[in-house]
């Protein structure tokens, strides 16, 4: 019995242990190019992990946030035009591939599969090349970190918090991606290699909540240019004993992208209550499906990523869908 015992407890241990590493490396990205467009699914998957992408191709100026995935290299041009570099020159120990997030205000990392409501154990961090310059040498929209004397307290903060069953946690792990408040000037440092970060003090998590702060600060908001670089998300995956296949709910919905309605056809016999919830993980609304065409408006909704979702009798339907 008791090598049976010890057999349980290390085949428990093993399953409790069990990780996956998000490393981007599946998006197969050449050295040297970037991708901030996630087409149709309107996200970036590696691992447990997904990454929302917000992507407008406007003819005269096609634009993005939340998150890109990248492979460029150049840790020496300026400016915006270098938005997707970071500046270790490189993914975390030289892999290829890697995250940027372009924080416009708040930004998620869903988990997904296993992982979803269990840990994070931690993460890589960098600066981006165009944030780390902007610091370093002040350029036409921010400041140098430090004033020209060096004494000036600036920071540059990234601040992660939970979400679980929908509810935003409390607690927080920030993150100083720059920090001049010492008193002694030789502490001042703008990190330039990817760290790690322990996320285990947030507990189980849903998905992530990335919100940046800085001292440079003007009349529209952050002056430093609210860029980071992400790799290397390790989620503790939770074990199920047995894996079963759910039938998939009978269930249409078009068009993507949607300008004021969004027609839902909903097949199955029974009602069902449908949530609505933005890119934060933010719910909107709930409402009632029943058989035959749904039209939901959206059309007081501002432009951006939405995620529909619908459980009926454990199954689960989730779309994400983009309003113009």
């Amino acid at each position: 019995m008791k090598s049976l015992n010890t057999f349980f407890f290390m085949f428990a241990s093993f399953l409790i242990s069990a990780q996956t590493i998000a490393d981007f490396e599946n998006l197969n990205l050449v050295a040297g190019s970037f991708n901030n467009d996630a087409g149709n699914t309107h996200q970036f998957e590696s691992g447990n992990v997904q990454l929302p992408n917000f992507y407008v191709d406007d003819p005269s100026f096609p634009y993005w946030s939340g998150w890109a995935v990248s492979a460029t290299i150049d840790v020496s041009t300026p400016g915006f035009g270098n938005q997707y570099s970071a500046i270790p020159g490189s993914g975390v120990n030289g892999s290829v591939g890697y995250a940027v997030c372009y924080n416009y205000g708040h930004e998620i990392l869903r988990l997904s599969g296993n992982a979803k409501g269990g840990l994070v154990e931690g993460l890589y961090l960098t600066n981006s090349t165009y944030a780390y310059l902007s610091m370093l040498d002040g350029d036409g929209f921010a400041k140098k970190f430090g004033g020209e004397n060096g004494n000036d307290p600036d920071f540059f903060k990234l601040t992660i918090k939970k979400f679980l069953n929908g509810q935003l946690g409390s607690d927080s792990v920030e993150f100083y991606l720059a920090d001049f408040r010492s008193l002694d000037n030789s502490e001042d440092y703008i990190v330039d290699d990817w760290t790690f970060v322990d996320l285990t003090p947030l507990g189980n998590v849903d998905s992530l909540q990335f919100s940046l702060s800085s001292s440079d600060v003007g009349a529209f908001g952050i002056n430093t240019p609210t860029y980071f670089c992400l790799d290397n998300v390790t989620t503790a995956d939770m074990p199920s004993a047995t894996t079963e296949v759910t039938p998939s709910l009978k269930i249409e919905t078009w068009p993507n992208p949607v300008t004021n309605f969004l027609k839902i056809n909903w097949m199955e016999n029974s009602n069902a209550t449908a949530c609505l919830s933005n890119t934060y993980g933010h719910k909107i609304s709930n409402f009632n499906l029943t058989k035959g065409e749904n039209n939901l408006d959206v059309s007081s909704l501002a432009a951006g990523v939405f995620t529909l979702q619908v459980t009926l009798d454990g199954r689960v339907y989730s779309k994400v869908f983009i309003k113009n």
